[in-house]
């Protein structure tokens, strides 16, 4: 019975974790072109401003940026070259 109870909780476990918001994680610059800043600019603007007012890129340093992005870019529904196109914009308008 115990070996029952503890593998319904293992696949209860498995399935919250397979189906949360998943996010590459951002480990630095990859865009550079104008183009796609650009384009992460015009992401950034159009997703994050749904929910709340759009932050200052100055706000954080890029590290700053990366933990902010992991937890709001799944929220956002962006996907991972989205996420990437928006950190990049933001330490690209970042003057620390």
């Amino acid at each position: 019975m115990k070996k029952l109870i503890l593998g319904m909780l293992f696949c209860s476990a498995s399935l919250v974790i397979s189906c949360g918001p998943k996010s590459a994680a951002v480990t630095g610059p990859k865009y550079t072109s104008s183009e796609q800043l650009a384009q992460g600019k015009t992401i950034f603007e159009n997703s994050c401003n749904r929910c709340h007012k759009l932050p200052d890129p100055e706000k954080h340093d890029d590290q700053g940026w990366i933990k902010t992005l992991s937890r709001m870019a799944p929220k956002a529904k962006l996907n991972d070259e989205q996420h990437q196109m928006v950190y990049d914009y933001l330490i690209s308008a970042n003057k620390k």
